[in-house]
C-alpha cells in the first residue's frame, strides 16, 4: 500500500463533530452570539485579545471547520457561507471576526502542503487553527531533513489561541531558479508570544509577536514560498473547488467579510440611536422622524447592503472559478482573479464609506473613548489601511495585466 493511500485513509477516520449540521443552522449561531459578542467587545479591547471563553465558544459552534474539507473533519461549507458566518460574527465583534476569519481561512494555505504535513496538522480529531505571517521575518538554515529556524514575526493575529503558526522565512540554500523563501508549519509549543500589539483600532485581535529560537521544521513541512506551483494532494482534494480558487481573491475576502459585517454592526447602533434619542436645536424631535437622518440612514443602508451584495456575488463567482479549474485542471485566468479582486475591494471601500458617515452624522457622543460606535469606527479605519486593501494598485495592476503588460509592485 502506498504512503499516499495510506494518509488518505488516516485522514478519512476524522468525522466532523455534527456530520449533519448545514450552512443555514451555522450561520444562524453566529446571529445567535451576536449580543455576547457586543458585550464583550469592550473587555477584549482592553486586554489586547479576545477572551478564551469567547474563542472556546467559537471553537465550539464549529466556526473554525466551516471550510475545512470534510475528509480531514470539517464541514466543507462554500465560500459565501464563509462570507455570511464571518459577517454574522463581525457584526458582534469585529476583532473576534478578525481572528476567526484568518485563522480559520488558513486551511487554504494548508492545502497547498505535503499530505503528510496536512495530516500530521490535522491530527486525530481536525483541530487546527493557524495564524500566518507572510512577511519573512525569520532565517532558515539548511540541515538534514529540513531547516533550523530563528526569527520573530509581528502581526501574529490570533496567536494565542492557535494550535499551529504558519510562518514564511528566508533559507541558505535556495536555487538560482527556485523560490527564495519557505512557509514553514509550526506547533503552538515552538514559539513564544511577546504582547507588542498597540494600536487605535482592531487592539482586541491579539496581533502580537511571536518569537522561535532554533526550531527544526522538517522539510515536509516546509513548502516553497511564494509558490512556483501550487499543488493540491489528489487524494483530498479533487472534489473541493473551493482549494482550487484562486489565492489573492480569496485572501482579500478574509479580510473584507470582517469590515462589511463590521459596517453592519455600526448601522445596528445607528438605528438605534436614532429611535432614542432627538435631534438638538429648534426641532427637538425624534431623529427617527426628520429627514436629515433619514437621508443618512438610507444611504448608510444602501452602501452597506450593496457591499455585502457584491462579496457575496464575488464568493460565488469564487465558488465557480473553483468547479471549472476542478473539472478542466485549467487554473483561473489572471484578468479573471485581478477582475474579481476589485469587486472584492470595492466591497470594503463601500463599508468603510457607511461607517465613516455614520460615526460624523451620529453625534459627538461616538467620540467618547468607550463608545460602540466608535470602536466599529476605529476598527473599520484600521482595516482600511491593511496592505491587502490598497485598491489603487490593484486596480492599476489589473488595467495593465489587461493591456498585455507586466504588473508592478505587489498587488
Amino acid at each position: 500500500m502506498t504512503t499516499a493511500r495510506l494518509l488518505r485513509e488516516e485522514a478519512q477516520t476524522i468525522a466532523p463533530p455534527e456530520p449533519d449540521l448545514t450552512p443555514h443552522q451555522i450561520v444562524a449561531r453566529a446571529d445567535g452570539m451576536r449580543d455576547k459578542l457586543r458585550v464583550a467587545q469592550a473587555a477584549a479591547e482592553a486586554a489586547g485579545n479576545i477572551s478564551a471563553e469567547t474563542n472556546q465558544a467559537l471553537v465550539d459552534a464549529g466556526f473554525y471547520r466551516v471550510i475545512q474539507p470534510r475528509a480531514f473533519g470539517g464541514y466543507g461549507f462554500d465560500l459565501p457561507t464563509y462570507v455570511r458566518l464571518v459577517t454574522a460574527v463581525a457584526r458582534g465583534c469585529p476583532e473576534t471576526a478578525w481572528v476567526l476569519s484568518l485563522v480559520l481561512g488558513h486551511v487554504h494555505q494548508l492545502s497547498t502542503y505535503p499530505l503528510q504535513a496536512q495530516v500530521e496538522a490535522y491530527g486525530d480529531t481536525g483541530d487546527f487553527r493557524a495564524p500566518e505571517v507572510a512577511a519573512p521575518q525569520g532565517r532558515g538554515v539548511a540541515v538534514t531533513g529540513g531547516y533550523r529556524v530563528t526569527g520573530a514575526w509581528d502581526y501574529a493575529s490570533g496567536s494565542a489561541h492557535a494550535t499551529h503558526i504558519l510562518l514564511a522565512f528566508t533559507i541558505d540554500d535556495a536555487e538560482p531558479d527556485g523560490a527564495p523563501m519557505r512557509m514553514g508549519l509550526f506547533d503552538r509549543t515552538d514559539y513564544e508570544i511577546v504582547r507588542n500589539w498597540d494600536v487605535i483600532g482592531m487592539q482586541g485581535t491579539g496581533s502580537d509577536r511571536v518569537t522561535m529560537t532554533d526550531v527544526f521544521v522538517p522539510t515536509h513541512r516546509a513548502k516553497p514560498y511564494p509558490p512556483m506551483k501550487s499543488v493540491l494532494p489528489p487524494e483530498i482534494y479533487h472534489d473541493e473547488p473551493l482549494f482550487h480558487g484562486p489565492a489573492r481573491p480569496f485572501i482579500v475576502t478574509e479580510s473584507a467579510a470582517v469590515i462589511v459585517g463590521a459596517a453592519e454592526g455600526a448601522l445596528d447602533l445607528y438605528e438605534e440611536s436614532f429611535r432614542v434619542r432627538k435631534a438638538t436645536g429648534p426641532t427637538g424631535g425624534p431623529r427617527q422622524e426628520l429627514a436629515e437622518y433619514q437621508f443618512n440612514y438610507g444611504r448608510c443602508r444602501a452602501l452597506v447592503d450593496t457591499a455585502r451584495a457584491a462579496l457575496l456575488q464575488a464568493a460565488s463567482d469564487y465558488m465557480e472559478f473553483g468547479r471549472r479549474t476542478c473539472a478542466t485542471g485549467e487554473p483561473c485566468s489572471e484578468d479573471d482573479w485581478r477582475r474579481l479582486t476589485l469587486v472584492i475591494l470595492q466591497s470594503i471601500h463601500l463599508a468603510h464609506e457607511a461607517v465613516d458617515i455614520m460615526f460624523r452624522t451620529v453625534g459627538t457622543s461616538a467620540s467618547r473613548k468607550d463608545s460602540m460606535m466608535g470602536r466599529y469606527w476605529r476598527n473599520v479605519g484600521v482595516l482600511r489601511g491593511h496592505l491587502a486593501h490598497q485598491s489603487d494598485s490593484s486596480a492599476i495592476n489589473y488595467g495593465r495585466t489587461h493591456f498585455g503588460q507586466s504588473p508592478v509592485g505587489i498587488a
